[in-house]
């Protein structure tokens, strides 16, 4: 079930899609062609029955979109994935006390680096976010700070 939330995966799984839906549009779109040449030259008349271009073209635009959104959704998690690294670079244990996790512990001295940079982030979040709520709401930022 991971696949199925995976962009990547389900952007190799639509590709084999998108081609074989741009070579039925470009067979309908040639069989249209050459029927409507052969009416407008007045060797056929406008019996038969094709199939319709505009429904082949709309599937393969729909899958097209199915694409975009799968590469707008990789290139978020990607986003997210350095953002990540870059605001916690060292991973912090989560071992309870008593099970002896005493090789991935970090001293204290390198735990220090680390929360100053996640309280400078939060606080810088918590700016951004009182910055917007202002602007949206139209009042002026606030005359003090915390």
């Amino acid at each position: 079930q991971a696949q199925d939330f995976d962009p990547v995966q389900r952007f190799r799984l639509l590709i084999p899609q998108l081609k074989e839906s741009l070579q039925t549009l470009m067979k309908v779109a040639a069989q249209n062609l050459v029927q409507n040449s052969n009416i407008d030259n007045g060797q056929k008349s406008a019996d038969g029955a094709l199939q319709r271009f505009d429904k082949s073209l709309e599937e393969f635009y729909a899958l097209c979109d199915q694409l975009e959104l799968c590469l707008r959704l990789a290139h978020e998690c990607l986003s997210q994935s350095f953002d990540s690294a870059k605001h916690a670079p060292a991973l912090v244990p989560a071992a309870p006390k008593g099970e002896g996790a005493a090789g991935e512990s970090l001293p204290y001295t390198q735990y220090l680096p680390l929360i100053k940079a996640q309280i400078a982030g939060a606080k810088d979040i918590h700016n951004a976010l009182l910055e917007g709520a202002n602007k949206i709401t139209g009042k002026l930022p606030p005359t003090g700070g915390p």
